[in-house]
């Protein structure tokens, strides 16, 4: 069933925000216990919908998912059958196409429909492709699916041919269990590869260069079962601090890892953001005047992409010009046209550079959520806007967010979640 915010804005906010776990980190924790006929408990699930479809998925094909606590699970894959993938969760979000390594490790052959999720530019998987060709597996494309074909799997020194964190995040786990050393180069550095490569460690895997841009796997016989807990989400940490400065507010944010956010909070800093970091939380203070500033998202340590919509509405409060260049994704823009609803001035230059001219009062308006991280934008731009805001399409910023309406309610927003 279709639902919306509804947002009154101009309302101060404070206390303290916990974040939860890292969604883009679990997807890839889960999909690793295909690897393993051994129970995993995995801890600090984020309950968002694209993690509990993931489960299901994995239950579909036969795995026992008990869940010990609201946020634990157990999760054993001793008898999973790749007869009973299902096409449509597939469809429906990008991080299925994790699936596809731990896959290919344990049933060597079988057939996958084509992975889901934002429509935020080309997210083709040709590095995934590649990549996987390269340890020695036949891929057949048919329509909607890709069929995957090998004997075994053999370590080779593989180059990706962009920094893709999926890419090397389903080269590790197939590399895991390979014959002979992988070594990846180009590899993805970001926080949720490193969460993985503990895991599978963990497992029993021999993985070094964690963190680097070159990956070393010996691959081994046998994964075990493992304990982990997912990493804090450093995306649901930005977003919040970013509400806190856009709404000229006094919150903290904690259970995060600041580190996770160097660029990010160097940036907000250079705009004037006044921010207090701590070991594991950031407390946001009121800021005097924002400044304009240029952005340009990069792969980890860099700007991430999935922040750059974030920081949209921070620019809007900011005195002069500023840039976001996406040098990454070509749709990512989205959350412009609403943002201008509001009566924000922006203009983008191409499909990967936006200008944003403040700092200009905006206000109230019906808008649509275009994706995950848009939706967010979104809603903080809802709670500096004056009057009412309406954002239709919440069900992308679910995928991502776990009930982001009542962590900003808890800090004095007024935001109501309506069914259309």
């Amino acid at each position: 069933m279709a639902e919306k915010f509804i947002i009154e804005g101009r309302k101060p906010l404070r206390g303290e925000v916990k974040i939860g776990g890292y969604k883009n980190a679990a997807g890839a924790i889960l999909a690793s216990t295909i690897l393993t006929d051994e129970g995993c408990f995995i801890e600090n699930l984020p309950l968002v919908e694209d993690i509990l479809n993931l489960i299901k998925i994995l239950e579909n094909m036969g795995a026992k998912v008990n869940w010990v606590e609201p946020r634990t699970v157990n999760i054993n894959c001793s008898s999973l059958s790749v007869e009973n993938l299902d096409s449509e969760l597939i469809n429906k979000m990008r991080v299925s196409v994790l699936l596809i390594g731990p896959l290919l490790a344990r049933f060597k052959n079988f057939r996958i429909s084509h992975p889901g999720g934002d429509r935020i530019g080309l997210r083709p998987i040709w590095t995934h492709l590649d990549a996987l060709e390269k340890l020695g597996t036949k891929i057949k494309q048919e329509r909607e699916f890709y069929e995957f074909r090998t004997k075994k799997l053999e370590g080779r020194e593989i180059v990706l041919k962009e920094f893709s964190v999926t890419a090397t995040e389903n080269l590790m786990m197939a590399a895991s269990l390979a014959e002979g050393r992988t070594i990846i180069k180009a590899a993805a550095a970001e926080p949720q590869v490193q969460d993985l490569g503990k895991m599978l460690n963990n497992m029993g895997a021999k993985i070094k260069g964690l963190g680097t841009h070159t990956i070393e796997i010996d691959g081994v016989k046998k994964l075990s079962g493992a304990r982990h807990s997912i990493i804090p989400d450093p995306l649901e940490a930005g977003t919040f601090i970013v509400a806190g400065l856009a709404s000229g507010s006094a919150i903290e944010v904690k259970n995060m890892v600041p580190e996770h956010l160097d660029v990010f909070l160097d940036k907000l800093k250079g705009m004037g953001a006044n921010l207090k970091i701590g070991k594991d939380r950031v407390k946001v203070l009121p800021s005097k005047i924002f400044k304009p500033t240029v952005i340009q998202a990069l792969p980890y340590p860099g700007f991430q992409t999935d922040l750059q919509p974030i920081v949209a509405p921070l620019m809007i409060q900011a005195r002069g010009k500023s840039i976001i260049h996406d040098p990454m994704y070509e749709n990512r823009f989205g959350y412009a046209q609403e943002l201008r609803k509001m009566g924000a001035d922006i203009d983008i230059v191409d499909p990967h550079r936006m200008l944003i001219f403040g700092k200009k009062p905006i206000q109230g308006a019906i808008i649509e959520s275009p994706d995950m991280r848009a939706g967010a934008a979104l809603v903080i731009a809802g709670l500096i806007a004056k009057g009412e805001t309406i954002i239709n399409n919440i069900e992308q910023i679910d995928r991502g967010y776990e009930a982001i309406e009542k962590k900003l309610q808890k800090l004095g927003a007024d935001i109501k979640r309506m069914v259309l």
